[in-house]
């Protein structure tokens, strides 16, 4: 088959259709945005594009409708869309020289504030016209604080009951998530003396253990704070333990009153995204879209070029009846649909149930740099990746689906490998490709020419595609990438096979440690599966939690994510390329 694949490089005959243009309906995780390179290890001569630490404000202005901001660390600028789907990258009049780390926004009445990271004394922006990256300055110094204590990674919440402002802030494995008062009669300079709300306790908290699936004994981070009001209560939240592990997350605090006390939930983490492709979900933020929904933003981690190489995730969010959140990270990074409406339930019904159709698939590349094998494009791993010999119009990349699949929709992500690029200058900073299928490797029809769109850069691009289309074969062919290399993470393919979805596993186990942190999982593999999702939760209906796992990984885990005398419920599903099986029994552990 192989060769057979081969030789059709040499013959094949393409057909180019025409491509209505067509407004994309769903979106994939990581986010498709421009990412910009980092200039912090310009010394280093290390290139990467990053993005981490976002902050999405839904901005509603009197008599102009409501809008959404995104702001993310170290990107010269900030992002508008009026659909959460296209985002636009503006640059601003007013901007700090060392740009902006972790900033915290909001948006009040007509105005929206910013205020970045800071050790030292620095100013507050504000906009009444954002979209026009227009910021003028609120204050030109905030009070100064301890350096070791300064503002980092902070958030401003203004309280719509009570008109008061606050701010909290901490990014340490030392010290606590300090929460202040601001006086707005004093343009927001600290009301009365600053004081902790929580500190970590990996000790009782197994998801607050630093390491990958929380192993390491090293102190954990805690880090990314986010007020969030709903129904009387307040809910302040935090990332933890480390943004450059799978098992970042967002967790909260739950009081009646801004600056406590807080009580720990005993559901946490709330955001938490262990497996798959885009692992990690922590320093974010949360806000409600213009149908009333909550969203949870946060940060996966790629680490490649850089420990801090990162992008951006969005989940579907919320509180239950009883007032638990929840983020829904089940298949999230598979595509979903946005919505148009209010959702029920946790927000499962966003899910598309678009399959992956390209894992472990075959691939053959049109050439390969040293031992960077097309395969690596399919392991659903963003940190192996192909490169080609040359960065030329015209490489390709193949996959075989093994038989005839319903495409929907394709992700590729790009890999900065020994890239040299410093400066965001759209005008050389873009990414052009085309895609195309194919039932017999001969025939070759383009379901999708970037070259017919306007040039932007798209290192997560995921296209959508204006019909379903049945093929076998699927092509990425290059046009253009910056970097010197050309150099592809991941092509993921989404749509669905013409079988039928896989059974339910069986004899599913879970058993507590005596490190009640900790408990072991188990079941029995079953036929025709690509992976499983692992659901858990402190109620059988409160299965909140997912860990998705691979059918060629072990069928046995030990979870280390568990919080001390609280009990926990298990149940599992297994998923292919055809559907999603039936949940088991829900196996309940003390």
């Amino acid at each position: 088959m192989i060769r057979y694949i081969l030789q059709a490089f040499c013959c094949a005959l393409l057909v180019t259709v025409f491509l209505p243009s067509h407004a994309q309906t769903t979106y994939c995780n990581p986010m498709d945005i421009d990412y910009k390179y980092n200039f912090e290890q310009l010394n280093e001569k290390i290139s990467y594009r990053s993005g981490a630490d976002p902050v999405i404000i839904n901005h509603k202005v009197s008599g102009k409708g409501s809008d959404f901001y995104m702001f993310v660390t170290i990107q010269g600028g900030y992002w508008h869309s009026k659909d959460m789907i296209n985002w636009k990258y503006l640059t601003a009049n007013r901007w700090p020289f060392e740009d902006m780390c972790a900033p915290a926004a909001v948006s009040v009445r007509d105005t929206l504030f910013l205020f970045q990271s800071t050790f030292e004394s620095r100013p507050i922006l504000y906009s009444v016209a954002p979209e026009k990256g227009i910021w003028e300055f609120y204050n030109r110094w905030t009070p100064r604080l301890p350096k070791d204590i300064g503002p980092w990674d902070p958030a401003i919440y203004h309280d719509p009951d009570t008109d008061r402002w606050f701010m909290y802030w901490g990014s340490s494995n030392v010290y606590p998530i300090f929460g202040a008062e601001l006086d707005h009669s004093k343009k927001l300079a600290f009301k009365d003396q600053y004081k902790a709300m929580f500190w970590l306790n990996q000790y009782e908290h197994g998801w607050e253990r630093f390491g990958p699936n929380h192993s390491d004994p090293f102190k954990p981070f805690t880090e990314g704070a986010w007020m969030t009001k709903h129904n009387g209560k307040y809910y302040l939240q935090y990332g933890a333990p480390g943004t450059e592990y799978n098992v970042y997350a967002n967790g909260t605090y739950v009081g009646d009153d801004p600056l406590g006390p807080f009580t720990y939930a005993p559901y946490n983490p709330v955001s938490y995204k262990p497996g798959g492709f885009a692992t990690g979900a922590g320093h974010g933020n949360t806000f409600q879209d213009n149908f009333g929904n909550y969203w949870n933003t946060g940060t996966s981690w790629i680490g490649f070029n850089w420990g801090m190489e990162r992008r951006i995730v969005r989940y579907a969010a919320g509180f239950d009846k009883d007032g638990q959140m929840f983020a829904n990270t089940r298949f999230g990074d598979f595509p979903h649909k946005m919505t148009t409406k209010k959702w029920e339930g946790k927000g499962d019904e966003l899910f598309t149930g678009w399959m992956l159709l390209s894992y472990k698939k075959p691939v053959v590349a049109s050439s390969i740099m040293d031992t960077m094998s097309a395969a690596k494009i399919t392991d659903e791993n963003p940190r192996t990746f192909w490169a080609a010999k040359q960065n030329k119009p015209g490489e390709t990349l193949t996959i075989d689906l093994q038989k005839e699949q319903e495409i929907k929709a394709v992700q590729v992500n790009y890999s900065d490998y020994k890239s040299d690029i410093f400066d965001n200058k759209p005008e050389v900073v873009y990414t052009q490709f085309k895609i195309l299928t194919s039932n017999d490797g001969k025939k070759w029809d383009v379901v999708s020419d970037l070259t017919q769109q306007p040039k932007r850069d798209r290192p997560c691009a995921y296209i959508e595609l204006v019909k379903p289309v049945n093929a076998r074969y699927i092509r990425y062919e290059h046009i253009y990438v910056a970097s010197p290399n050309l150099a592809i993470s991941e092509f993921r393919v989404f749509g669905n096979g013409f079988g039928k979805a896989p059974q339910t596993p069986a004899s599913f186990t879970a058993v507590r440690q005596k490190d009640t942190r900790n408990a072991d999982l188990k079941w029995e593999k079953v036929p025709d599966v690509i992976g499983y999702n692992v659901l858990w939760g402190i109620a059988p209906d409160k299965l909140y939690q997912t860990y998705q796992f691979w059918n060629d990984d072990p069928n046995t885990f030990e979870l280390r994510a568990l919080n001390v005398g609280v009990p926990y419920y298990f149940a599992i599903e297994a998923f292919n390329e055809n559907g999603v099986s039936e949940m088991s029994e829900v196996v309940g552990v003390k």
